[in-house]
């Protein structure tokens, strides 16, 4: 398969890295052609890997991965917008406040009765939305089974069923077993997820080593 990777920071690198090695041909997207970082990439592979601006990334991909730092996504995609129409965006983008320093917040206009997730739905209609694989450290997104064999939750939302359905499979490729995936319906329920990363850092600076988030009822 075809996939986009829209970002060049850890997150992005690190998925493009697993979806090569399980066989898609990925196209790295970021601002320009000449990113450093995207190119540095490419050269690791001598096959399904490429690199252009967000747009030819966009429509190079059939399913395409939102790695954009969340501040700046909503104008990135936007770059990017006829190249998106009508496919599945995964967004696995977190809209933090890197402007005041910390302890980190979210974005004001991006939390509490709005998301990214719900933003990135509104001002791109066509598109369709599912969020997933943000509640987590990026390694532990494409190796599940390294904690825990894998017994931890990974979250899914989005307002198109089928959408979320490849979505599903996609994550099973990855190593994502179904009993781990919890649905929480429509994409809405960004906010809650999107709001854990406060708790995320808070759990990461009072513990040692990979963790993850399991629901438990």
């Amino acid at each position: 398969m075809k996939i986009a990777v829209l970002g060049t920071g850890a997150v992005g690198i690190t998925i493009a890295s697993k979806l090569i090695e399980l066989g898609h041909q990925i196209m790295i997207g970021s601002r320009s052609k000449t990113n450093e970082k995207a190119i540095e990439f490419t050269n690791k592979f001598d096959q399904n890997a490429s690199n252009g601006t967000f747009e030819e990334a966009a429509f190079f991909g059939e399913i395409i991965f939102n790695c954009i730092k969340g501040e700046f996504a909503i104008q990135a995609l936007t770059s990017a917008e006829k190249g998106i129409r009508n496919k599945i965006l995964i967004d696995v983008s977190i809209p933090v406040n890197t402007h005041n320093g910390a302890p980190l917040s979210l974005l004001p206009e991006l939390c509490n009765t709005n998301s990214l997730g719900e933003e990135i739905q509104k001002n791109f209609p066509d598109t369709k939305v599912v969020k997933t694989l943000n509640t987590m450290w990026n390694t532990l997104m494409i190796s599940p089974s390294m904690l825990k064999n894998g017994d931890h939750t990974n979250f899914i939302c989005g307002n198109d069923d089928e959408a979320k359905a490849k979505v599903k499979s996609l994550l099973n490729e990855i190593g994502w077993k179904n009993e781990t995936i919890l649905d929480l319906g429509d994409i809405v329920g960004s906010r809650g997820t999107e709001a854990t990363v406060l708790l995320w850092l808070r759990i990461w600076g009072a513990t040692i080593g990979t963790f993850s988030l399991k629901v438990v009822n």
